[in-house]
C-alpha cells in the first residue's frame, strides 16, 4: 500500500493556483485562455519528467500516457485545468494534479505498471468561457457536434475554433480517447454531505438525473399608478404563485429531490409599470428516473391560463441518471477500508466529464470534502489532508484495477 506526498501535493496545488490567481484567493482560468495554456504548459511539463507520452486531439483535449508492460488500452485518470470566472483553486484542477501525484508516488516506489496509465486534461469542461459545458468529452461520446462545437462564442465573440486555433493544442482527431480499461475522476464534492458528516471520501455512484424548464408567463403592461389592482393581468402576481406552488409540490415528492428557480426575466423592467411578461427557471434534479418522470408531469399540467395570464413550460434540456461503473466503486470503497479512510456512497448533482466518459468506458468519480460545501467561488477549499487522502484512494484503486486487468490479460492469453 503506497502512501501519497502530502507536501509534495500541496506544492503543486499551490503552484497551479497561480495561473489565473485573483485578488481573494481564487481562480479566473477559462478554457483556452493565456492562463489556461500556461497551466497546460506546466502540466505536459510535469508529464514528460515523469516519462509520460504526450499527445493532443482536435478538441485540445491532452493525454499524457506512462507506458505499460501490455500493449493494451489504459487505465485513465482525467478532470479539467479550466475554472469558471471567480472559481476555486481546487475545482478540476485537483483531479488532474492527484493523477500526476499518482504517477509519481508510483515511480517513488518504483512500480512498473502493466497496463499503460493515462492522465487526461478535458477542454472547456466548465462551459464558462464556451457552451456547453462538457464540451469535449461530450465530443468524444458523441454527444455534441464538433462542427457545432467550433461555433459556439465567448462574452467577445471569439469563435471556439478561433481560441484552439490560438492556443497551439490543436492536434488530430485520431488521438481521441477511444478506448480504455477504467475511467476514474477525483474530484472535491461541491457540496456539503462529506464534510457536514466527518467522512473522508465520497465513493461516488453516478451523477444525477436533471431537467430543466422555462416558463413564460404572459400578460399585459401598463401604468403602475393608475390601473386598479382588478383590472390587472399581471405576470408577476401569477409567476409568484407558481413558484410557490411548485415549491409545495415538489417538496412533498422526495426528500433527496433537489430544485431550483434559477433564472428571471421581467419585461420591461420598469418600476412604474406593471410587467407584460415573466420568464423563470426551474432545475430540478435526482437519481430516480420515476420521481424526475413526476417532476415534469407537475410541469407539464400548469394550466394555459390564469388572471388573464398565458402560461407556457417549455422543456429546455434535461439528463438521464447516469450510473457509474459497480466494479470500480468497489475498488474505491475497498481502497478507502485499506487505508483506514471513512466512505461513504453519494451521487453527483453537479455534471462532470465522467457522465459522458461512462457511455463509452466503465467509469467511477472519488469525492473529498469542501468545507462549507463552496465551489463555483473564490471561497472554495478543501484541506490539504483530505487532498492526499484522495490521492492515496486513487492510487490505491489503480493498483487494485492493475492486478485485476493483468489477471484478466493472462486469463485470455490461455485461452
Amino acid at each position: 500500500m503506497y502512501k501519497c506526498n502530502s507536501s509534495r501535493l500541496q506544492a503543486l496545488l499551490e503552484d497551479f493556483s497561480k495561473f489565473g490567481a485573483t485578488a481573494n484567493g481564487g481562480v479566473t482560468r477559462l478554457s483556452l485562455s493565456q492562463e489556461d495554456v500556461l497551466a497546460r504548459d506546466y502540466f505536459c511539463e510535469l508529464c514528460k519528467e515523469l516519462g509520460m507520452e504526450i499527445q493532443i486531439d482536435d478538441m485540445a483535449n491532452i493525454y499524457a500516457t506512462l507506458p505499460g508492460k501490455i500493449d493494451c488500452p489504459p487505465i485513465v485518470i482525467g478532470s479539467h485545468l479550466d475554472s469558471v470566472e471567480e472559481g476555486g483553486k481546487f475545482d478540476g484542477v485537483l483531479g488532474i494534479l492527484t493523477g500526476v501525484e499518482a504517477v509519481r508516488t508510483l515511480k517513488d516506489n518504483n512500480y512498473e505498471p502493466e497496463i499503460p496509465i493515462m492522465l487526461v486534461n478535458f477542454t472547456n469542461e466548465e462551459g464558462a468561457r464556451f457552451d456547453p459545458a462538457m464540451m469535449s468529452s461530450g465530443v468524444i461520446a458523441s454527444k455534441f457536434s464538433k462542427e457545432k462545437m467550433l461555433q459556439s462564442t465567448d462574452k467577445n465573440g471569439i469563435t471556439f475554433q478561433d481560441a484552439l486555433q490560438a492556443s497551439g493544442y490543436e492536434g488530430e482527431q485520431e488521438n481521441r480517447l477511444k478506448e480504455a480499461r477504467a475511467y476514474i475522476e477525483l474530484h472535491i464534492e461541491q457540496g456539503p454531505v462529506l464534510a457536514a458528516n466527518e467522512i473522508d471520501i465520497g465513493v461516488v455512484e453516478g451523477v444525477l438525473g436533471m431537467v430543466c424548464y422555462e416558463i413564460t408567463v404572459t400578460g399585459e403592461s401598463n401604468h403602475a399608478g393608475t390601473t386598479p389592482m382588478s383590472m390587472r393581468n399581471d405576470p408577476m402576481i401569477v409567476a409568484s404563485r407558481i413558484i410557490s406552488s411548485l415549491h409545495e409540490q415538489l417538496g412533498q415528492i422526495d426528500d433527496k429531490l433537489v430544485y431550483t428557480f434559477g433564472r428571471m426575466h421581467v419585461t420591461p423592467n420598469i418600476h412604474t409599470v406593471i410587467p407584460n411578461k415573466v420568464v423563470f427557471t426551474i432545475d430540478s434534479r435526482h437519481q430516480n428516473p420515476s420521481v424526475m418522470r413526476e417532476v415534469e408531469k407537475h410541469l407539464t399540467s400548469l394550466a394555459v391560463e390564469e388572471d388573464g395570464c398565458q402560461i407556457r413550460p417549455v422543456k429546455l434540456w434535461g439528463r438521464e441518471t447516469v450510473f457509474f461503473d459497480e466494479t470500480i466503486c468497489h475498488e474505491v470503497e475497498q481502497s478507502c477500508n485499506e487505508h483506514g479512510y471513512s466512505s461513504h456512497r453519494i451521487f453527483s448533482g453537479a455534471g462532470h466529464d465522467a457522465q459522458y466518459i461512462a457511455g463509452i468506458i466503465p467509469s467511477a468519480m472519488i469525492f473529498v470534502p469542501s468545507i462549507n460545501g463552496k465551489s463555483h467561488c473564490e471561497e472554495e477549499e478543501t484541506a490539504f489532508e483530505d487532498c492526499v487522502k484522495g490521492a492515496d484512494v486513487l492510487v490505491e484503486t489503480v493498483l487494485k484495477l492493475q492486478k485485476k486487468f493483468s489477471m484478466d490479460h493472462q486469463q485470455t492469453l490461455k485461452k
